[in-house]
């Protein structure tokens, strides 16, 4: 696979890099690696709804244990960056990795650093 340079510009990068330099950032990255494992079972995450891998806010704030303001302002940075997607659904606010997003930030690293 050739790299694609118009997938990640510079500035899109430094927003990753900023969004990474916070510990408890990466580790959210890490858990929602494997939401299965990591967390309950989501159940309002069904097929149909079409987020499989999402998991509740709430979930993620009890697993790293900071407060539910905090837990938003990191999601949101995440999210702003393009490593996490966002999905509400009915009243509940779900998250999961954007594999595409990390995918090209690998690529980024590989022929651009």
């Amino acid at each position: 696979m050739g790299p694609d340079f118009n997938a990640l510009n510079d500035q899109a990068a430094e927003e990753i890099f900023k969004a990474l330099s916070n510990q408890t950032r990466v580790h959210i990255l890490r858990l929602l690696k494997h939401p299965t494992a990591n967390f309950s079972t989501q159940v309002h995450v069904m097929k149909e709804n079409g987020f499989e891998g999402g998991v509740c806010v709430s979930d993620i704030r009890k697993n790293i244990g900071v407060s539910q303001s905090t837990a938003s302002q990191y999601l949101a940075i995440l999210q702003q960056s393009g490593l996490l997607e966002m999905k509400r659904i009915g009243q509940w606010t779900y998250y999961r990795r954007n594999e595409a997003t990390i995918k090209q930030l690998e690529q980024y690293i590989r022929f651009k650093l």
